[in-house]
């Protein structure tokens, strides 16, 4: 008799066979282990960005005599030669650690871990990333004028990576981790834990992976709940209740936004141009910082607001408490503070200036509109929101990221209109202008063009060496080079190699090392390079669509 298998056993097939690939898929990707090992990552870089803060005000008690971020009232009780002394004093220990166990001679940032990432997550050793984060410790303790942050998402990285790197994980899976110790790393330092996530995927990863999700949010969570643990649940910044006043107040949220565009993108040709200047002008590596210490310190003997973070002046203007000239000398004094920290090879990253500088232009422009439209104008501490907003998302590059740490910072989130508003226009100006954010441009500075997408980077980053064939055993390996039979070298980029290809016509080349250019090592063929190099835009597609 046939055997009339029973409807529920044929519902029961077909769901094996919908749900079998997918959890084959899963279990050969080890996602489970991978899910664990956020866990672990968000935990550890959680407890690294509380003793990262700590390291910070312990080196701040020994220059100013205080722990706490709020530093104006510190280093005004300090006599003016303590606030010169002190960052010099701290450059002096900087130059040092540069010159003798920072291979690179500079503290790591956000730039270096994309950089990393497209190297399929190494690059990020773990002693260097310790090194680096201490040269911040004692940089911004002693009052360079800079944000932690982005110091902190280099280690949340180099722990993400470095310490798994020898179970011997695909690419794509030291990609899933990198992002998840960036994710733990703005989460725990801003107290943000949405924006963490959005962070990773939108500056560091560029893409939104279903696969790489699960894990970023799982270690921001992580690391939220260890730097709760410690520092409590507050926002970054109280402030009071804000509500906008008129829809006929949004021409000037507009305007604002193309204010806090200048904002940003002179910002930025300000770090540009004192970079160049600082590489063109000779000097050994242990005084730049000495240099810049006595600068820095000089400044803020009439500006105390520029040391450090600059956390309790950004707090001053979110809060109303700051008068107009104040704001508008603050806008050119952090700046020109700031792009002399970071040329003189201080640590510390650009997360915090941009918000200082855009509270200070937002809270600017709203004292402006009240004295000129004072029954429509909403307070100008809502401005300040609002460019702090618009000028971070600009130099970062990351308008939904920052708009989302705005939110998690002052706990806003009944601005969102106006904020995001404010934001397009000015991020949509700044690429107008620049045509990158601050992190491309430093790539660029490097060698790494990533802003033209990975069909780009990979010709320019894959060699010869990644295709060619060894030659047949027995065959002639001579070569002389004096002829001008055409050739490949072993280190010859991708890119190179199909010019070549396409300028003799050859579907196969010798390769040589130009170390022993009277031999041949191997033979390329036209075919396979293209093969190798669709093979890996393919890979690349997979992984941000998975």
């Amino acid at each position: 008799m046939p055997d009339h298998a029973s409807p529920l056993k044929i519902a029961m097939r077909i769901v094996y066979k919908w749900v079998e690939p997918n959890l084959r898929l899963f279990m050969s990707s080890r996602l489970p282990l991978v899910w664990l090992l956020a866990l672990i990552i968000g935990a550890a870089v959680g407890g690294s960005a509380i003793l990262f803060r700590i390291g910070i005000g312990l080196v701040q008690w020994l220059s100013l005599g205080t722990v706490s971020e709020r530093m104006i009232s510190a280093a005004n009780a300090q006599p003016w030669y303590v606030i010169v002394l002190a960052p010099v004093t701290g450059g002096a220990i900087v130059g040092l650690l540069l010159q003798t166990i920072q291979k690179k001679q500079r503290a790591g940032g956000v730039a270096d871990v994309i950089e990393a990432r497209a190297h399929g997550g190494s690059g990020l050793p773990f002693w260097p990333g310790l090194s680096s984060a201490l040269i911040t410790v004692i940089s911004l303790g002693s009052g360079a004028s800079a944000g932690r942050e982005g110091p902190m998402v280099h280690l949340g990285a180099t722990l993400g990576t470095s310490v798994f790197s020898r179970l011997e994980l695909p690419d794509s899976t030291m990609r899933i981790l990198l992002a998840a110790g960036v994710a733990s790393a703005v989460s725990a330092s801003f107290n943000a834990p949405i924006a963490g996530v959005l962070f990773a995927h939108e500056v560091i990863l560029g893409h939104y992976a279903m696969s790489v999700f699960v894990p970023t949010v799982l270690s921001s969570a992580m690391g939220t709940l260890i730097s709760r643990l410690y520092f409590g649940e507050a926002a970054a910044f109280i402030l009071p209740h804000y509500e906008i006043n008129t829809y006929w107040e949004f021409p000037a949220f507009v305007f604002l936004g193309i204010i806090c565009a200048i904002v940003a993108i002179s910002f930025q040709f300000a770090l540009i141009g004192s970079d160049w200047l600082a590489r063109n002008i000779k000097m050994p590596i242990w005084l730049r910082p000495v240099i810049g210490g006595a600068l820095i310190g000089s400044i803020a003997v009439f500006y105390p607001e520029i040391i450090g973070v600059g956390y309790e002046a950004t707090d001053g203007a979110l809060n109303s408490e700051l008068p107009l000239t104040l704001m508008l000398s603050l806008l050119f004094v952090k700046t020109v503070a700031t792009a002399i920290t970071l040329a003189s090879r201080f640590g510390g990253g650009i997360f915090s200036p941009s918000l200082y500088l855009g509270a200070m232009t937002g809270g600017a422009f709203g004292l402006i509109a009240a004295n000129l439209l004072p029954e429509m104008a909403s307070s100008h501490g809502l401005y300040a929101i609002l460019g702090m907003g618009a000028v971070a998302s600009a130099v970062l590059g990351a308008p939904i990221s920052t708009t989302m740490i705005v939110f998690e910072l002052t706990g806003g989130y009944e601005l969102s209109i106006a904020l995001l508003i404010a934001v397009s226009i000015s991020t949509g100006l700044n690429q107008a202008i620049h045509g990158r954010s601050y992190f491309h441009w430093q790539m660029e500075m490097r060698g790494f063009m990533l802003q033209d997408g990975p069909h780009k980077w990979l010709v320019r980053t894959v060699h010869v060496r990644d295709f060619a064939d060894p030659p047949e055993p027995g065959s002639d390996t001579t070569f002389d080079p004096v002829s001008e039979e055409p050739f490949l070298a072993t280190l010859d980029t991708l890119e190179n190699a199909l010019r070549t290809f396409d300028d003799t016509g050859y579907p196969t080349l010798p390769v040589i090392d130009l170390q022993k250019p009277t031999e041949v090592i191997g033979y390329a063929s036209h075919v396979k390079a293209l093969r190798y190099f669709n093979s890996a835009l393919i890979q690349a597609n997979v992984e941000e669509h998975r």
